[in-house]
């Protein structure tokens, strides 16, 4: 199991956000293709493959807007601090969700650990709750000429 311990997230200088806008750009025209990069001091060329490509642009496209960014392998285990902040909740609120069994953790002595994997299907599972409940209430609204 992968711990994560200093991926911290990165924020971008006002140069970095100018510099990621100009690269996602420029790499949106080689999504979904390898790419060959060239290492300007040294000529060496690196071949990035098309799915770390796509990452790159993702990246670059989320520091371009300014944001903060960070890198979570899909198997890292997350501490519940982590954990909350990634799904934009209070830390009380997961570890509720954690000792209801709505998401799976394990214990590391006496602190729970949470699957990165874990949580993504937490989320994808409430966001799917939450659309159908809005398609819903949209549904009423037109069945009861609202307007909608």
């Amino acid at each position: 199991m992968t711990t994560l311990t200093s991926h911290e997230p990165v924020s971008p200088s006002v140069e970095d956000v100018r510099l990621a806008k100009a690269s996602s750009r420029r790499l949106a025209l080689f999504l979904n293709q390898n790419l060959k990069v060239c290492i300007a001091e040294t000529q060496e060329q690196v071949e990035l493959p098309a799915v770390a490509v796509r990452l790159l642009i993702d990246l670059l496209s989320a520091m371009a807007e300014g944001n903060a960014v960070t890198l979570i392998p899909i198997h890292a285990e997350l501490t519940t601090q982590q954990a909350a902040d990634l799904l934009n909740v209070s830390r009380p609120f997961l570890v509720r969700q954690l000792e209801d069994g709505v998401i799976p953790y394990r214990k590391v002595g006496t602190h729970r650990r949470v699957l990165f994997s874990d949580l993504m299907e937490y989320r994808h599972k409430t966001d799917s709750k939450r659309h159908d409940a809005l398609d819903e209430l949209a549904a009423q609204a037109q069945e009861l000429e609202m307007g909608y």
